[in-house]
């Protein structure tokens, strides 16, 4: 047991490099699935020529989110970022409310691809959609019991052939412009000044959903500027990649008809690739998809079983579900990928018993997830103000330590505005109906749920809660990984 009762069971520290953080953040974000799913609806459901604009947009604005949520993860490193920040930020109360609202958002994006993944491989192969999820989720739950380093190398080769994937699509695309030349109408400034500009800033920024993974591997991580590199890499990889692929899609049918095109399921991406290289390569990119999707569901599966297995550490979940492999070398949080198995399971399993479309699964789930993931790191640049102003950092500029957390917290908010405004396209909901608010209901649920825990804990173990985010072992105290064949 370690200070304040905290246990000092641990992960695999210091095993994983800048290069496999990178991949658990690109490929969380399913770039593939962004392609063909993220990007042909925005431009279907908004009209906005200038997608490829907003997605340069949307990187600032995550850059400027991410200022203060990475520096201060430097000063605290923890398997559950949101949650430690927000208790050493804010308050150890708030610390376990933003848990659960990252619970919730990382357990409701990863459950979504279910949906996703087995309408993909029903479409493909035949059967009941159902039954490739369940296989799909034995496959996730077995690689969510592997160590960290191990699963980059895994999700790291699924992410090459993603992203080459794409390029080859890129080519394709700009290559064989349908006007007969490549345009820069979708960069002109003028493609946003439009209606449906929000609509399209709202799906851009979902598309980014699992770049901030990074952060939860912290305690994994060999260097805290690994954590930094990678995280910051992630979102500007991102935004250039999706910013490039949305350009050529536009190039491919054309900027005047892109979104007559993108509303027409025989003028997808894939289609593209089919006209240009032959049928067979459409079907070969669909099988890569699928790939992509597990890469993604395997992501946000740890990232889900680290915060279990963080708050299990603190005791604000049972501590039993802190259990690691590897014993008191460390290993791969075991409780934490068991729960978010079973999470997984009752979930899609209540939306098969209901006769729900696999798509609505896929729509709701996702969309519930977007929203936390941004409402928590528009809160973590307010925690990063919090924190810093009482003194806590290292010798960070003002610029990190006020100005770009500011920003962020306003950027943030206003991004915020902009989702909540247009949930009903999202959800792809009639306008006027009540159905959208339940996502922001189900969000403050959360938060609610989480409040009370803190309350609780507080009431009943002052001790521990005093120590709500300041879980992470003494490096002095636990072996590094690293050291732990060495024999003297």
């Amino acid at each position: 047991m370690g200070e304040g009762g905290v246990s000092q069971v641990t992960l695999a520290r210091r095993t994983l490099g800048g290069g496999a953080l990178w991949v658990f953040g690109v490929g969380a974000s399913s770039p593939l699935t962004v392609l063909v799913g993220g990007i042909v609806s925005t431009y279907a459901l908004t009209g906005v020529v200038g997608v490829p604009l907003s997605f340069l947009v949307i990187m600032v604005a995550l850059g400027l989110l991410a200022v203060g949520y990475v520096a201060m993860a430097r000063h605290v490193p923890h398997s559950a970022p949101f949650y430690a920040q927000f208790a050493r930020g804010l308050s150890p109360m708030l610390g376990v409310a933003g848990a659960a609202v990252a619970l919730l958002g990382y357990n409701t994006i990863q459950i979504s691809l279910f949906g996703l993944i087995g309408a993909t491989l029903a479409g493909l192969a035949g059967g009941v959609w159902w039954v490739w999820a369940a296989v799909v989720w034995l496959v996730v739950a077995v690689l969510g019991r592997v160590r960290g380093a191990a699963n980059a190398r895994v999700l790291g080769a699924l992410l090459a052939v993603e992203l080459a994937t794409i390029v080859l699509f890129d080519v394709a695309a700009l290559s064989n412009p349908a006007t007969g030349g490549v345009s820069l109408e979708a960069f002109a400034p003028s493609g946003l000044a439009t209606a449906g500009v929000s609509g399209a800033l709202a799906f851009g920024m979902a598309a980014f959903a699992g770049a901030e993974t990074p952060l939860a591997f912290s305690e994994e991580s060999r260097t805290p500027r690994a954590v930094a590199r990678a995280t910051f890499g992630a979102i500007l990889f991102l935004g250039l990649f999706y910013c490039l692929s949305a350009w050529a899609y536009a190039t491919a049918v054309g900027p005047g008809s892109v979104a007559e095109a993108a509303a027409d399921p025989t003028r997808g991406p894939f289609a593209v690739l089919e006209r240009v290289f032959g049928a067979g390569v459409g079907t070969l990119a669909t099988l890569l998809l699928v790939t992509s999707v597990v890469a993604a569901m395997v992501a946000f599966h740890l990232a889900v079983a680290r915060y279990v297995f963080a708050l299990a550490r603190e005791r604000v979940l049972p501590v039993a579900m802190a259990a690691v492999s590897g014993g008191a070398r460390g290993g791969a949080p075991l409780g934490g990928s068991m729960v978010q198995s079973v999470t997984a399971a009752a979930v899609v399993t209540g939306f098969v018993v209901a006769g729900a479309d696999p798509m609505t699964l896929f729509v709701w789930c996702s969309t519930i997830g977007a929203v936390s993931i941004l409402l928590l790191l528009t809160v973590a640049s307010v925690a990063a103000l919090g924190f810093f102003a009482a003194g806590r950092g290292a010798n960070e500029s003002v610029w990190v330590r006020q100005a770009f957390p500011g920003v962020g917290a306003v950027v943030g908010f206003l991004v915020l505005v902009f989702m909540a405004g247009n949930l009903a396209s999202l959800l792809g909901a009639a306008p006027g109906s009540p159905l959208p608010w339940l996502v922001p209901a189900l969000v403050a649920g959360a938060g609610l749920v989480g409040l009370a825990r803190g309350q609780w804990l507080r009431r009943a173990d002052p001790e521990v809660y005093q120590r709500l985010g300041h879980g992470t072992p003494d490096a002095l105290t636990v072996r590094d990984q690293r050291l732990a064949e060495l024999e003297v």
